[in-house]
């Protein structure tokens, strides 16, 4: 049972290696990460942009990217994921989970993967690492919005049992339990990088 698991929330960085050999490192994301931030947000296609952001605009708001890099582990939790083969270390993907009020153990979940990196079991790395932290800091429940025309995100997230609770206009709204979304994950078989997540945050 999930209750019964030993997890640590003291973790900063997690080594992982991709099934394409490439190495990335999954860590949390920093203040000091805004322009990166950014830069990564300019780098992504038009299409996932707006389907991420649900704005078709290159460039998001001052407040938006600050919103984003206001991390304090507690209410606003995210990790990145940095291609450790680059000689640049660009980042390559990034998870948020915003606290929905203080001390509750519900949030709001999303991520972002840019396109190059598609398909290669980014996405499921870093959510494994992203539910694992969440769970360790108390959340148990998660709502992410998706545009409805967002097929591959919405088979994403059924796929680690989210289930729709919400559908009107263009946006669908998921539920997620924490718990069930992390066995799911473990139950799957690729990307083996999942393996090495659950190791780093396994308490000795």
């Amino acid at each position: 049972m999930v209750e019964s698991w030993a997890f640590q929330n003291q973790i900063q960085s997690v080594d992982a290696t991709l099934d394409n050999g490439m190495d990335i490192c999954l860590r949390r994301v920093r203040h000091s990460d805004r322009e990166r931030i950014e830069k990564g947000i300019s780098e992504m296609s038009d299409q996932s942009r707006y389907l991420r952001f649900f704005s078709g605009s290159k460039t998001m708001p001052p407040s938006v990217v600050e919103r984003l890099a206001s991390v304090d582990g507690i209410n606003h939790l995210a990790w990145g994921v940095v291609n450790m083969d680059d000689d640049d270390h660009p980042a390559i993907a990034a998870a948020h989970v915003f606290r929905e009020a203080e001390s509750s153990d519900a949030g709001e979940f999303a991520i972002a993967v840019l396109d190059p990196y598609h398909g290669q079991g980014v996405a499921r790395i870093l959510m494994m690492t992203m539910f694992l932290d969440a769970y360790c800091e108390g959340l148990r429940q998660l709502r992410i919005d998706i545009l409805r025309d967002n097929k591959k995100a919405s088979g994403l997230i059924r796929a680690v049992s989210a289930q729709p609770v919400f559908q009107e206009g263009p946006v669908a709204q998921y539920g997620l339990v924490v718990k069930d979304a992390i066995l799911a994950l473990q139950k799957m078989d690729r990307p083996t990088g999942i393996s090495d997540i659950v190791a780093a945050f396994s308490a000795d």
